[in-house]
């Protein structure tokens, strides 16, 4: 029987690990500190927890296809009372994963993590190493079921750099496509420092692109006593939302004006779901900064920072009707459409119309690179 032909990538999806995961598979030594969903004392709700982490409500990874009431209903419920029993089962089996890609009018999938997102802030750097290990190498099993449709990220531990170095050559020979690092380094590690400097050479010579993801910074330690103070002064979900972009952009910043993109000009750089539209302006302000103050520079860069983006960022976005209409500023090539399944944000099940919405205004062979050529040239997915 033919294979159908790869039309639709999301070049952004996501897993629902087993609530048991790293408590199943960590070495003994770490079966106590294991990240881990649980039900709270105080609420009874379903949460995530691992050290130093602010508890994670699981309901959020796989709420797809509601928004509103229904959104907030669907919350309640699973959170308090149903669990892993309200997720669709897509998330951990792959043979369900493809029947809900049909569903969705999607033929492939590059594959994030869920859970494994709040790790990256973890400050226990063993524990984060293993941990990161074993979501590599149970989301390979994964997607070795299908290795057309399915195209895995892997996690990488950059408390040492040099390890995290060798654990992408072990991600690539496990079949991985990519890798996440964080989204936003600490603040005493910035992404200009060359330090880096091994990452982003195994990085160029194993052509693995590493992503910069949203919620995946690591930010210094704080006492309980400091995370209520923070949360009691949230006035809404919706901030959050909005400010979360800023922390990729500023590592943009850090790899873009660091020279890095100078030093290694076969790497390439994801930024994953932070939206596209505001990427002509940012690369405008960056090109007018270099224009004004780029003499002063302790080590000048050889083209204009928008040049480096055009050659060597992607980016992500979901609903984000004004990204396609940029293509001109951004690049045509760069731009790679994604479903977010199952995630809150997500467009699935009607992915479809959302694309056929969104891309009214954007020539059919230009819309064609953007949900599907782009991300199958990126991750090497054969689309015949």
């Amino acid at each position: 029987m033919a294979s159908t032909p790869i039309k639709v990538i999301s070049a952004d999806s996501h897993m629902t690990e087993p609530a048991d995961l790293w408590t199943e598979r960590l070495d003994n030594k770490f079966k106590d500190r294991a990240p881990r969903v649980i039900r709270s004392e105080h609420k009874g709700n379903f949460i995530f927890v691992a050290p130093d982490i602010p508890a994670f409500p699981v309901a959020g990874g796989f709420a797809a296809g509601r928004s509103g009431e229904e959104l907030k209903e669907f919350m309640k419920r699973a959170n308090r009372e149903e669990g892993y029993k309200a997720a669709r089962p897509s998330g951990w089996d792959p043979a369900e994963r493809i029947k809900d890609q049909d569903v969705d009018g999607v033929q492939a999938e590059v594959l994030y993590t869920t859970l494994g997102m709040p790790l990256f802030g973890l400050h226990d750097a063993d524990l984060q190493r293993a941990s990161f290990r074993v979501y590599n190498d149970w989301v390979a099993e994964f997607a070795s079921y299908d290795r057309r449709r399915f195209h895995a990220i892997a996690l990488i531990s950059l408390e040492d750099v040099a390890e995290g170095a060798r654990e992408l050559e072990r991600a690539k020979k496990i079949g991985l496509k990519g890798a996440m690092i964080w989204g936003s380094p600490p603040a005493e590690a910035p992404y200009w420092h060359k330090s880096y400097d091994p990452l982003w050479q195994a990085a160029q010579d194993l052509e693995m692109p590493l992503s910069l993801h949203v919620i995946t910074g690591k930010k210094p330690p704080r006492s309980k006593e400091e995370q209520q103070k923070v949360r009691t002064r949230e006035p809404s979900f919706i901030r959050g939302y909005m400010n979360i972009l800023h922390e990729v952009q500023r590592s943009l910043t850090d790899i873009i004006c660091g020279g890095v993109l100078m030093r290694f000009p076969r790497l390439k750089i994801v930024s994953a779901e932070n939206d596209s539209g505001w990427l002509p302006h940012y690369m405008y302000r960056l090109d007018h900064a270099f224009e004004k103050f780029g003499a002063l520079m302790e080590e000048p860069l050889d083209m204009t920072p928008g040049e480096y983006v055009r050659r060597n960022v992607w980016a992500t976005f979901q609903d984000d009707p004004v990204g396609p209409m940029l293509v001109n500023f951004f690049g045509e090539d760069n731009f790679m459409w994604a479903s977010d399944f199952p995630h809150t944000d997500s467009t699935w099940p009607h992915s479809l119309e959302v694309i056929a919405r969104d891309f009214k205004q954007v020539p059919e062979a230009v819309k064609r690179k953007i949900v599907c050529e782009n991300a199958a040239r990126l991750y090497q997915i054969d689309l015949n």
